[in-house]
């Protein structure tokens, strides 16, 4: 799936469609995800609210 960002303020914006969003379980107005770069390739995932902050 390919995507393209937008400016949003004084950065870029990628918007994540709703059957991605479903497949990790997130919840947008509740969760919050982590983001790592890993040999260039861009990692997202949801933060475990138990392990959160250890």
């Amino acid at each position: 799936m390919e995507r393209k960002l937008f400016r949003a303020g004084n950065g870029w914006s990628l918007f994540l469609p709703k059957v991605i969003i479903e497949l990790l379980k997130i919840d947008p107005e509740n969760d919050t995800i982590e983001m790592q770069i890993e040999n260039d390739i861009l990692k997202i995932k949801k933060v475990d609210k138990k392990h959160e902050g250890t």
